[in-house]
């Protein structure tokens, strides 16, 4: 008899998906294009000057999409015992040409980070998560990899797709393939209330 084996992820890193599943309204697009002539350069490609995107009026029906995924993110993964607001700090139109790319980073400051595709080709556009400890003691050659002997691992995505994940994963965006300029609403999340615990020594309270 053939002993049977189960492999289990331990402490992974959630990454959450999804699709507005329409397409932009006219007031959408005009926003879009609006702010893709007020940008400054950022490492590889260019930036919004606009740093709340999200306030505007003619993106209402973002932010409503936008918050039901954080709330999703926040009652299936962080699980707060007590009442915590999550709020949207900042947000950010990204523009990538062909031939361009966004840097590898992080997002200090903040505790979930999204990323909304405005126009993004499937076949080629990507989204690249970097293990935080990339040193390996003894480093095997692959015959395959997975996410357990990975260094870095992507996703493709498409216009409409809304991807979440904890603001210290480390992305980026390798050089841009395809035609089209690639263009995201990235934004980053917070909390206020009531966090931690009295009994534990860890209360903190955070107030607007």
């Amino acid at each position: 008899m053939n002993p049977q084996f189960t492999i289990n992820g331990v402490f992974p890193t959630p990454v959450i998906f999804s699709n507005i599943g329409r397409s932009w309204t006219e007031k959408e697009i005009t926003l879009f294009n609006y702010h893709r002539d007020f940008t400054h350069n950022n490492q590889g490609n260019t930036t919004s000057n606009d740093r709340y995107v999200l306030n505007a009026p003619e993106s209402k029906g973002l932010l409503e999409y936008i918050g039901k995924g954080i709330q999703y993110y926040v009652d299936n993964i962080i699980c707060p015992k007590n009442p915590v607001e999550f709020y949207i700090t900042q947000s950010w139109l990204n523009y990538t040409k062909p031939g361009e790319y966004h840097h590898t980073h992080e997002h200090p400051n903040s505790i979930i980070s999204g990323v909304l595709y405005i126009d993004c080709d499937r076949e080629h556009d990507k989204i690249i998560f970097h293990r935080a400890n990339r040193y390996q003691q003894i480093k095997f050659p692959q015959t395959e990899f997975n996410h357990f002997n990975s260094e870095s691992w992507f996703f493709n995505v498409g216009t409409g797709d809304l991807v979440l994940f904890p603001s210290h994963f480390t992305h980026g965006v390798e050089q841009k393939k395809g035609d089209n300029i690639r263009c995201s609403l990235a934004f980053n999340v917070f909390a206020k209330g009531y966090i931690g615990q009295e009994e534990e020594l860890t209360a903190l309270h955070l107030r607007m």
